[in-house]
């Protein structure tokens, strides 16, 4: 199979998924408990000319499949709707509120793909002693909560110390940054330990390989060993973690957002559920969702770029 058929047909099929998860976005909402019009009432009794009106203006009467059809058709042309709660356009507030999610995620990623991918190679190669306090350090991360984290780092960092902001989002990028570290730092933390684990047992597993044998035994520098024959053999297993990497970034900035009221999408997402708008839930479940499937096309795509010996449409190696 090409790489372009192959890549065409992962598009088509990411395509369908996103039409049946938008399906399923769309309709959960209305199985819970409640509907909009009650939340806009605010518990003030309303004849039945006025909840007409307003089920007259947002919809609320027309069969579902008209519903479902008239919000996907303004969804392909960029309209989530409008916001019962802030009475604006939800594009207008994910405009606001996204880039400093965004800002924030890209933060974490890049502290847990540094310090997860080097642990577990320092782990994986030196052994002994550094593979012990490697192990102590991930199963400690790994087994605290994003929140717990946050909660922690606040009182040491921001509190105690005065070394960061305990809240907000700042105001220009260096700001941003200086009030993102944190809930970065908080975000990451869980998948630094997961991904220096994947990363150490992928190098173990190179280690133990024919290959990697062979090179030492014709007299290969064990740096350039490990460099050209582990590490880059290892990148397959840890590129399919990807997938499970941002998704957890993404489920987990609600909390890290709520708790540190940064007020980005995440904590839009919370204040929406809790309140009932439809339109903004819906159009934040949508987006991640689009983001988990594009990373895990990407990653498909890559996968046979950074390992050869992985077959175009698998994720496991042939070797």
């Amino acid at each position: 199979m090409s790489f372009l058929r192959f890549a065409a047909r992962r598009v088509a099929e990411m395509a369908t998924t996103l039409l049946a998860a938008s399906f399923v976005v769309f309709g959960a909402l209305y199985l819970a408990p409640g509907n909009p019009a009650g939340f806009l009432l605010a518990g003030r009794s309303a004849s039945p000319d006025a909840l007409a009106a307003i089920n007259a203006q947002y919809h609320l009467d027309d069969p579902f499949a008209v519903r479902y059809l008239s919000w996907l058709g303004d969804v392909v042309q960029g309209d989530f709707g409008r916001s019962l709660t802030y009475r604006t356009d939800v594009s207008r507030l994910l405009a606001d509120r996204l880039p400093t999610t965004l800002l924030l995620i890209g933060m974490a990623l890049v502290v847990v793909v540094v310090v997860g991918l080097l642990l577990g190679r320092l782990s994986a190669v030196r052994g002994g002693a550094t593979d012990t306090a490697v192990l102590v350090g991930t199963a400690f991360a790994v087994g605290t909560p994003s929140f717990v984290a946050a909660v922690l780092l606040q009182g040491v960092f921001a509190v105690q110390l005065g070394w960061f902001p305990s809240s907000g989002a700042g105001d220009g990028l260096l700001d941003e940054v200086r009030h993102l570290t944190l809930p970065a730092i908080a975000l990451a933390l869980y998948l630094i330990g997961m991904l220096a684990r994947v990363t150490r047992s992928a190098m173990l597993e190179a280690l133990d390989s024919e290959h990697v044998t062979v090179a030492r035994s014709r007299g290969v520098p064990e740096r350039q060993v490990i460099r050209r024959h582990v590490f880059r053999n290892s990148l397959g297993t840890v590129l399919t973690t990807g997938g499970l990497i941002v998704s957890t970034l993404l489920v987990c900035t609600v909390l890290v957002e709520t708790a540190f009221s940064i007020g980005g999408v995440g904590q839009l997402l919370e204040l929406s559920t809790s309140t009932k708008d439809f339109p903004t839930v819906q159009a934040i479940s949508l987006i991640i969702v689009a983001l988990f499937m594009s990373v895990n096309l990407v990653v498909d795509l890559l996968l046979p770029l950074v390992d050869p010996r992985i077959a175009l449409g698998t994720r496991s190696s042939s070797a």
